[in-house]
């Protein structure tokens, strides 16, 4: 919980900000890689990879969602997470 906060501040907007495009991206990558390092100990945990790749897409719709609408907001945020050279 303490990351997810960390999180947060980082990549937030204004004030209250908890569910901008930005910070939805810094969560889901946050997860995606926590899982990735699950599933390369338990390589039979089907479940689980099948919602890495759920959230991976996501997270995909997000970005370009972001490119479309804010280009320097979506480098700024795939610099930050180090997702695109």
């Amino acid at each position: 919980m303490e990351a997810k906060q960390k999180t947060i501040e980082e990549f937030k907007l204004h004030e209250r900000d908890t569910g901008s495009a930005d910070v939805q991206i810094a969560l889901l990558t946050q997860r995606i890689n926590h899982l990735s390092n699950h599933l390369q100990t338990n390589k039979k945990d089907h479940s689980s990879r099948r919602g890495l790749l759920m959230m991976v897409s996501q997270r995909r719709q997000l970005l370009a969602y972001l490119q479309q609408t804010d280009r320097k907001r979506y480098q700024a945020v795939t610099k930050k997470l180090k997702l695109r050279k």
